[in-house]
């Protein structure tokens, strides 16, 4: 299953790349089913915590694959979004570089903060190195 997330996380920076690279922020009009920010934010956040789960669950790569789309289909009809608005709306955040960073650095820290209050008190951050 890493494969698999390292597939989508290299497919959403080519695409983000080729989409930067073709539009300036200015040209592009928002879609009409604009997913806001905040919702955005909490979708990410669910989706990247649902993919470490499915990472974690120790699949084969098809299981793990089919048990992502199936559990993200229920995710995007939780939030009331289809997976098209959710496609136009990271490429409009992704096409507004500061908008998509914005996202991302909500994502990263709330993921943080879930993190650390998973650790029980005491555990050290961070990866843990053996020396032997």
């Amino acid at each position: 299953m890493k494969k698999y997330s390292f597939r989508v996380m290299t497919w959403l920076g080519a695409l983000t790349l080729l989409v930067t690279a073709c539009q300036k922020p200015d040209e592009v009009a928002p879609p009409r089913q604009l997913i806001p920010r905040e919702k955005m934010v909490r979708l990410l956040i669910e989706l990247h915590t649902l993919e470490a789960r499915t990472d974690a669950a120790g699949l084969p790569t098809d299981s793990a694959r089919a048990l992502f789309h199936v559990a993200q289909k229920n995710l995007y009809w939780r939030y009331e979004v289809n997976d098209s608005s959710f496609t136009q709306s990271y490429r409009y955040y992704a096409i507004h570089d500061k908008d998509l960073d914005e996202i991302y650095a909500a994502v990263v820290d709330s993921l943080a903060l879930r993190e650390a209050k998973l650790q029980p008190a005491g555990t050290p951050q961070g990866p843990v190195i053996n020396r032997n």
